[in-house]
């Protein structure tokens, strides 16, 4: 069977994406205005305080957003990985199942399963301890 186009998988991150490039511009403009301040006046005034104070907070903003950002993209593609190897685990296991009939009992392993009642066995060695129940069906069995 000829590869699938799967689709690309859900990439969170347009809303966050929107907040980091709007930090990097406020960022760009504080920065801009900081260097024009800098560069017109000799002593240090408040409104350099100001947009270093702006320029600052939004640069770091914007960073911590951006990492936010990858950090969601990369779980979002790991959480697709995740749920196509859990799919392709469950079509082989499907299929190997339909094939056991076909192809005899040793070439797939079958999933385990719970004993009942009448194949359990005792599970226990010759000192092991014992309820009282099962000791009178055992009595009853000899």
């Amino acid at each position: 069977m000829p590869e699938q186009d799967r689709s690309s998988p859900h990439r969170p991150g347009a809303v966050s994406l929107f907040f980091v490039a709007k930090a990097g511009v406020f960022a760009a403009g504080f920065w801009i205005w900081l260097l024009v301040l800098v560069l017109t006046q000799d002593g240090a005034t408040g409104a350099q305080v100001l947009a270093a104070a702006g320029a600052t907070t939004t640069t770091l903003v914007g960073v911590v957003l951006g990492a936010r950002l990858a950090l969601q993209r990369n779980a979002a593609l790991r959480h697709a990985d995740l749920k196509r190897l859990l799919v392709d685990i469950s079509w082989n296991a499907f299929a190997a199942a339909g094939n056991a009939e076909t192809t005899g009992p040793g070439t797939v392993v079958p999933f385990p399963t719970r004993p009942g009642e009448h194949e359990r066995g005792t599970g226990r060695g010759p000192g092991d301890r014992m309820p009282v129940r099962d000791r009178r069906d055992d009595d009853r069995r000899s």
